[in-house]
């Protein structure tokens, strides 16, 4: 059995660790407020957006002058995988269930031919699939030191994704990221960026069954409107990642907090029973001392 002093260090070390869990659990708290509401505003945006775009693919896609942004390159066999995971850690399996899910969705297309090219935004994900997949790795981006995700961090990223697109380097583009849901539930998304798809509706029929018409052309509006879209897309997915991260860290840390009040009072009781066990003993010597005389 160990002894009182290391039992008690014991104590006062698990204590401490109990109190900056409590801290970061009420820091995360407060975090999340803010990233939530921003989460919850963007998503109308990004649903107008969305039918807007899908409105125009199913306009121009066909068209021969259709630009790769919105049609694709017509080919389907380099991928881009953008995988969104937080810059640090202690937040439960939030940035392994998007390392895990990026690394399925790379051996999937692999088994079927296709080359894979990972663009990892976070530090957690880039170390993450550097372990398995550091081949595909393309470059990766981090927000560690920024106070909250801003447009211009989203426009930067979309920024980057449109200029590999121009160099040729991929034919699809899929980001994947941990949608918030609550506060203990983070949903892994897979969302298709470029070529655009074409989203039917109830009835089967594709969006072209009732074209509205532009004005100005189509061309004009999509050259102004595609690369906002793009950003628009980045924005969202990483204010519901970060909403998402707070949430999850939120929760591993007042799970570890409970945890440490568990064994805190386990600790507790196995010391006061050394204890006693102590004091028992010291009283068997002493009075068994005092027989002999």
């Amino acid at each position: 059995m160990p002894s009182l002093k290391a039992l008690r260090m014991r104590i006062n070390s698990v204590k401490s660790t109990q109190k900056i869990t409590s801290a970061m659990k009420m820091v995360a708290a407060s975090k999340l407020r803010r990233a939530q509401q921003q989460a919850e505003m963007a998503r109308p945006y990004a649903i107008r957006m969305g039918r807007m775009l899908n409105t125009l693919a199913a306009s121009v896609a066909e068209s021969p002058n259709a630009p790769p942004m919105l049609a694709g390159t017509g080919k389907d066999q380099v991928h881009l995988l953008i995988a969104v995971t937080a810059d640090r850690g202690l937040a439960g399996a939030f940035n392994s269930s998007i390392g895990r899910a990026t690394r399925t969705r790379a051996r999937a297309l692999e088994a079927q031919g296709k080359t894979v090219k990972i663009l990892a935004v976070g530090r957690k994900g880039r170390d993450f699939l550097r372990r398995e997949l550091s081949s595909r790795m393309v470059g990766d981006i981090s927000y560690a030191g920024k106070r909250r995700i801003e447009y211009a961090d989203a426009k930067e990223l979309a920024e980057r994704i449109a200029a590999m697109l121009d160099a040729g380097e991929f034919d699809v583009a899929t980001l994947i990221y941990n949608r918030f849901q609550s506060v203990i539930s983070q949903i892994v998304t897979e969302q298709q960026l470029i070529p655009v798809p074409v989203v039917k509706d109830a009835s089967g029929a594709d969006a072209s069954a009732a074209l509205p018409e532009f004005e100005p052309d189509e061309e004009t509006i999509l050259s102004r409107l595609l690369p906002q879209a793009l950003a628009v897309r980045t924005y969202t997915a990483l204010l519901e990642s970060s909403a998402g991260e707070h949430g999850a860290r939120m929760t591993a840390m007042d799970n570890a907090t409970r945890n440490a009040g568990d064994m805190i009072k386990r600790l507790t009781l196995n010391y006061n029973r050394a204890r006693q066990a102590n004091i028992t003993r010291e009283l068997i010597e002493i009075i068994s001392g005092a027989e002999a005389l």
